[in-house]
């Protein structure tokens, strides 16, 4: 009989502007201090999230083109980021999503993974993740989500 258990797999697609970054980074952040693990493959993952951009026609396109190649190869899915924002244009294209939020929504993304891959025994001890978090752009660049648009920024 063995020790070892199943460490919980979560793929993960970040698509859309650095305020999309930010989210997917306290997203990856959190669910690697929980103990989940983080891979590349979909088809490797118990679920997969799709941080979305749904800001002009192309970008959504490739959101639901990401959220179909999900389906397919996972078919457990939940969709965050602004695409989200706009759930019935998500369901009428792809109906087994299992759950849409919006932008700056990440506890209740955790909270949706927490339903359908329940938190892994961990100790964090064991595992540590790096005292900054998980971050997706080069150590020499940092993103910071601030609210508003970069118009509104510009004129300060």
């Amino acid at each position: 009989m063995s020790n070892v258990t199943h460490q919980p797999k979560i793929g993960f697609v970040s698509l859309g502007c650095p305020k999309n970054l930010v989210d997917s980074e306290r997203i990856l952040t959190e669910l690697r201090t929980e103990g989940y693990d983080v891979v590349p493959r979909y088809d490797d993952a118990d679920m997969v999230i799709v941080n979305t951009c749904g800001f002009i026609d192309s970008a959504v396109q490739e959101s639901l083109e990401a959220i179909g190649e999900a389906l397919n190869e996972n078919g457990k899915v939940i969709v965050t980021g602004c695409l989200g924002a706009k759930e019935d244009q998500i369901r009428e294209v792809h109906p087994k999503v299992l759950e849409i939020t919006g932008p700056h929504s990440y506890e209740q993304v955790l909270q949706h993974v927490h339903h359908y891959v329940p938190k892994p025994k961990h100790n964090p001890f064991l595992s540590l993740v790096p005292e900054q978090g998980v971050k997706l752009t080069p150590r020499r660049r940092a993103r910071m989500r601030v609210p508003g648009s970069p118009r509104a920024i510009m004129r300060i």
